[in-house]
């Protein structure tokens, strides 16, 4: 997965806004307001944040090298995730719709 299908993906979710609030080097993508998934346009190699259920970010720490406690973000609840090529881009979709899911039902 590279930046451009990140972007077509996440944007294909209902309702999802791109925005730049930490800057023009950082895309945040918000559902309700809120966000849910933000990557720099900088990083090498990729890599995104995500918003996860704490069991759930736990398991996959454990279960995948290249999905680390949220940089710069609340290590309980959120994942940084290197796309290096060990995980599958239908791996990484199911990581960005348990967050989109997460965030979106808090209304």
């Amino acid at each position: 997965m590279d930046l451009e299908q990140l972007r077509e993906y996440t944007l294909s979710k209902p309702d999802v806004e791109e925005t730049f609030p930490f800057g023009p080097d950082t895309l945040v993508y918000k559902i309700n307001g809120k966000m849910f998934l933000l990557t720099g346009f900088d990083s090498i190699p990729l890599q995104f944040n995500v918003k996860c259920d704490p069991d759930l970010a736990l398991e996959l720490r454990e279960q995948y090298a290249s999905v680390i406690p949220g940089w710069h973000m609340n290590k309980k609840h959120w994942n940084t995730v290197i796309i290096d090529g060990s995980i599958s881009n239908k791996k990484l979709q199911e990581m960005i719709d348990h967050s989109y899911q997460l965030v979106a039902k808090k209304k």
